[in-house]
């Protein structure tokens, strides 16, 4: 626990600084964000900040690597990979496809070197053969990682998320088994948003230093594994998982199934999420991600304490988490055309 607590604070204060520095040196490493059609910010700001994230979660990992040295290696080096690719892309655009092969076969070589596949099977309840629960669970992943990448479009909004899944997952963890305390995937959960944190710092609105795609795809990589691995341990349920995912899940599916309804291109980039479409009806970034944090905690948080409380109704209890995010993000304009917004 005493290592534990020690490589936490090293995380989150290394997070912090890497930002300060990357956000120091912005301009000689050419990641200034210049506003355009497409951006929810006005003014000049450095970017690629995420780094700094991807510095303090891969001293987290090292948790982990003390029971398992060479899968989490494994995880480790696939985790720097994709915030590489993120990074790259960020000052010279990638072709969506190769970004998205490259994501698919580092979240497959992720999950075969260190997610114990039997064991999660029988958590989530779907007795397949392993090419096919692999292929489904790659396919969720994958997904999962680019939602995450298009929440992160306004101050504070994503590393807040980040923030809290994890720290909810421990304490929903512990709720239900408070031995795990000295457990080094706690302290990895634990050490992921302390790193998040640190970024925070200089992320809360108005912002000083955007994410960038380094940092959201890092964290969008990071929590699946290890969201898979918690279930596969027994810790948490997928329908809690699946709840604490809720408020992203809900505003990036509802936004691109509008648009692809819409018949649009829905890998250009846009700010036609709901979290967009408040922030400038508000003209406040802050009030949305304070909103945001509000659901969390006040709806999010219970339902998910409840689903592992009462299993039997994890899947009912998901519904009622999402059904009125879903109204709230089409209320809000999520995927509606500008004009059309209130």
């Amino acid at each position: 626990m005493v290592s534990g607590l020690f490589i936490t604070l090293i995380a989150g204060f290394a997070a912090f600084v890497a930002t300060w520095l990357i956000l120091r040196h912005a301009q000689h490493l050419g990641v200034i964000q210049i506003p355009n059609a497409r951006s929810s910010h006005s003014v000049p700001t450095a970017s690629g900040g995420g780094v700094g994230i991807v510095i303090g979660g891969a001293i987290g990992t090292s948790l982990a690597a003390f029971q398992a040295p060479l899968q989490i290696l494994l995880v480790l080096a696939a985790s720097l990979v994709i915030a590489a690719i993120g990074f790259y892309d960020d000052r010279t655009p990638i072709p969506a496809g190769y970004r998205l092969g490259a994501h698919f076969v580092l979240f497959a070589v992720a999950i075969i070197g260190v997610v114990p596949l039997s064991p999660l099977a029988d958590e989530l309840g779907l007795p397949l053969p392993w090419p096919l629960l692999l292929g489904l669970l790659v396919l969720a992943g994958v997904y999962w990682i680019n939602l995450f990448n298009f929440m992160d479009g306004i101050d504070g909004l994503a590393a807040s998320q980040a923030v809290f899944m994890p720290l909810a997952a421990v304490a929903l963890a512990l709720a239900a088994a408070p031995g795990l305390v000295g457990h080094p995937g706690l302290w990895w959960l634990i050490a992921l948003a302390a790193a998040s944190l640190g970024f925070l710092c200089l992320n809360w609105p108005p912002a000083r230093i955007f994410m960038g795609d380094a940092g959201s795809t890092y964290l969008g990589f990071i929590i699946a594994i290890l969201a898979l691995l918690t279930i596969s341990w027994g810790w948490l349920t997928p329908w809690q998982w699946a709840i604490l995912g809720a408020p992203f899940v809900t505003d990036a599916t509802v936004t691109l199934l509008r648009r692809a309804l819409q018949r649009e291109k829905i890998v250009e980039a846009h700010r036609r999420h709901a979290y967009q479409a408040l922030a400038r009806r508000w003209n406040s970034h802050r009030l949305v991600t304070l909103l945001l944090i509000a659901i969390d905690v006040v709806w999010v948080l219970p339902l998910a304490f409840v689903a592992g409380w009462q299993e039997g109704f994890g899947s009912l209890l998901t519904f009622l988490a999402y059904a009125p995010l879903v109204v709230m993000a089409i209320v809000a304009g999520a995927g509606a055309p500008e004009a059309e917004k209130l």
